[in-house]
């Protein structure tokens, strides 16, 4: 498998990064192995194929509103409308998502990207230029004032959470994580930038942490499955 993307933006290796984040990477993308933080990735990559984006409804029934596509280049204003997208069901590894300020494909005009296994959220900016996007499924539009039911248990490689409508705020716990392979962060909002992450951390063994109720996203790669404990 080859590698996608552009390693721009700075990852967590074993290391909690709280406020402005200086650390650089290093993410397996499809392997579960240390995954990178907010806004950055070594994008893992497979061949940018026909989208696999599927109109299918949900378990009641109500069928899923597509916003864009899981693959291709879209121009901000033009072909996407800024605001919040959410892309789900990505199992293997391929999904990689770009903003980005120009359409140069230079490292500079990066402003945030990540490979995604399960579902990532991301804000798109006014300001931003172009959203890319490969091999994910559809991305639908996000009503961040809707109200979920929020659960008190997370698949350990299901992305992105967002608090108060999927995961509730609360402390949860994950075990028998090995190699460093689990991966949590604690975000303020979608635009997954260095900037959006108010901690996170690479794990082996036990993984305690307290997601609070001032939280808007909790992501979790490589990690065995959180039980909520408080």
């Amino acid at each position: 498998m080859g590698m996608k993307g552009k390693v721009a933006l700075g990852a967590v290796v074993g290391v909690v990064v709280i406020g402005v984040v200086s650390a650089n990477a290093g993410d397996s993308g499809d392997s579960g192995s240390v995954k990178s933080g907010k806004g950055s990735s070594t994008s893992a990559q497979g061949k940018p194929g026909a989208k696999k984006g599927k109109e299918s409804g949900t378990a009641k029934g109500a069928e899923k509103k597509v916003a864009f596509s899981g693959s291709g280049d879209f121009e901000v204003g033009t072909d996407v409308k800024p605001g919040t997208y959410r892309t789900t069901g990505n199992s293997d590894g391929l999904c990689y998502w770009e903003r980005a300020k120009d359409a140069s494909g230079e490292m500079d005009s990066l402003l945030a990207n990540d490979n995604v296994m399960g579902t990532s959220y991301v804000t798109i900016e006014a300001t931003d230029k172009l959203f890319k996007s490969s091999d994910c499924n559809d991305w639908e539009a996000v009503d961040l004032k809707a109200k979920g039911s929020p659960a008190a248990r997370m698949d350990g490689d299901g992305g992105m959470f967002r608090v108060g409508a999927d995961v509730a705020p609360g402390t949860y716990k994950s075990t028998g994580n090995a190699d460093d392979s689990c991966y949590w962060e604690r975000g303020k909002d979608a635009e997954q930038s260095l900037d959006s992450i108010i901690a996170n951390d690479n794990v082996t063994g036990t993984a305690v942490v307290t997601i609070s109720s001032s939280d808007a996203f909790f992501k979790t790669s490589g990690c065995k499955d959180w039980k909520k404990t408080g």
